[in-house]
């Protein structure tokens, strides 16, 4: 019914762009021509005045009126052209009206007869239950959704089928569903531990799972793969990745340093590496120009190749790919706080994920966010002030760190008097606004949480010891 109202509508629509002309020329008054002509007159009339007043000679008079006669003359011909048709026929009001009319009853059933002749007003209507949606959005066709409905039969039927598994997994990868990849490929993982391929593609896959997060399996399956290929690029990346999320940013910033300066110039993975960095030395607060290694030149690329021999197979997933990964992990999640804005952590994973995109505006606005919502969580005001850092341009000569950032770092040590982060970026900025005491006091509180055989007593200890002799 609803088509039949809308062609009836189309219908009447036609017809009154069509039929109302014909009908006011059929009824119009006198024409543009016959006015034209009673100006002609008018105007030969003022030229005999004029020369009575002597305004003008005679032959002037005559060379106008020669050209007022073309003129009438010519609106003569066109009045008699205009009211003949194409051939010669006369258009009269009569005949106006009965072309309207013909318009009115023609069009309407000549349209009926050709959609009964071409169209199918048997095609029953197309509820939306029975629609195929998924396809109509893009998704794929019912024909694949079979075949992998097959094949979890035959897996369930044979669990042992490697092959199997893996196909089902990236077939779920390439469809976004990264959870139901993830199950998948920890079956193959299972039948094979000692595919370094299969291994790298389930730790991947785990972290597109886990919305750009690195969860301990994941570490599990890139150590898996890195103590086979220690080169493995892609490995390599997200083992570092771990460890920043984990807050071991010197860990983090050391291993994609090292990656950077093994890897050629021109590989896909070196931009997204090269972001990881100054995003490590923003949080170390050092200037990633001076950190950031340059890469091998593009003309040793065969022979890094020849020293990781499976550096270009792991590196699926880093470089451009990676990046593009890492925007639609982003873009998924902003969408999911944007619904259920209540998620703290949320907020916090969206703050990092923009960081490693560069985007400091959007980084700092998401730790907002979680910053309103558990002002008293300290992890939550340190993420604030290394977004407000993110923010800040970085200079050659280090000065203290904005009252903004400092004030959000001092709530996290009332929440939490021994967080590592906090009492490490306060002693900076005690240190840069010549406060030696009080960055002694706080690096001394962090250095009690270290053993001398870590790397961070090191460091700290270095620094407290350059404090005392008035560095």
């Amino acid at each position: 019914m609803l088509f039949w109202i809308f062609a009836a509508v189309l219908t009447a629509a036609v017809l009154l762009l069509l039929v109302p002309p014909l009908l006011r020329s059929a009824g119009s008054g006198p024409d543009r021509e016959e006015f034209d002509r009673e100006v002609y007159r008018d105007q030969l009339d003022e030229l005999e005045r004029d020369r009575a007043r002597g305004l003008i000679n005679d032959a002037q008079t005559e060379a106008a009126k020669a050209e007022i006669a073309r003129r009438m003359l010519a609106t003569a011909e066109k009045d008699g052209a205009e009211k003949s048709g194409p051939s010669g026929a006369t258009v009269t009001p009569r005949s106006a009206r009965v072309l309207a009319v013909l318009l009115a009853l023609v069009l309407p059933v000549g349209a009926l007869s050709v959609y009964g002749v071409y169209g199918r007003p048997d095609l029953p209507a197309q509820p939306l239950a029975s629609r195929n949606l998924e396809q109509e959005r893009g998704g794929p066709p019912k024909s694949v959704l079979a075949a992998m409905d097959k094949l979890k039969a035959q897996l369930a039927e044979n669990p042992g089928d490697l092959q199997g598994w893996l196909i089902l997994g990236q077939a779920y990868a390439k469809m976004g569903r990264n959870g139901d990849a993830a199950d998948a490929l920890r079956h193959a993982v299972a039948l094979n531990k000692d595919d370094v391929e299969v291994q790298g593609l389930f730790g991947e896959t785990l972290v597109s799972a886990n919305d750009g997060m690195v969860p301990e399996e994941a570490v599990a399956a890139f150590d898996a793969v890195l103590a086979k290929e220690p080169k493995d690029p892609r490995a390599r990346f997200f083992a570092a990745l771990a460890r920043f999320q984990a807050g071991d940013q010197q860990g983090a910033l050391d291993r994609w340093s090292a990656l950077m300066a093994e890897s050629p110039a021109d590989a896909p993975w070196v931009p997204v590496v090269r972001d990881q960095i100054r995003e490590a030395a923003v949080a170390l607060n050092l200037d990633p120009a001076k950190v950031t290694p340059q890469p091998l030149p593009p003309e040793q690329k065969e022979q890094a190749a020849q020293a990781a021999p499976n550096a270009q197979a792991g590196a699926q997933g880093t470089g451009a790919g990676q990046d593009e990964m890492i925007r639609g992990m982003v873009a998924n999640l902003a969408a999911r706080l944007d619904a259920d804005p209540s998620d703290v952590d949320g907020w916090l994973k969206l703050a990092r994920s923009y960081g490693v995109l560069g985007e400091t505006a959007k980084a700092l606005d998401a730790a907002g966010k979680a910053r309103e919502r558990a002002p008293d969580r300290a992890d939550v005001q340190v993420a604030y002030a290394n977004a407000v850092l993110q923010t800040q341009p970085r200079n050659e000569t280090p000065k203290p760190l904005p009252e903004e950032a400092t004030s959000a770092l001092r709530l996290a040590l009332k929440a939490e008097p021994d967080n590592k982060d906090a009492l490490w970026l306060l002693g900076l900025d005690a240190m840069m606004s010549g406060r030696r005491d009080e960055a002694a006091a706080h690096w001394g509180k962090l250095i009690a949480q270290f053993k001398p055989s870590d790397p961070e007593y090191t460091l700290l200890k270095g620094r407290l010891d350059a404090l005392k002799a008035g560095g």
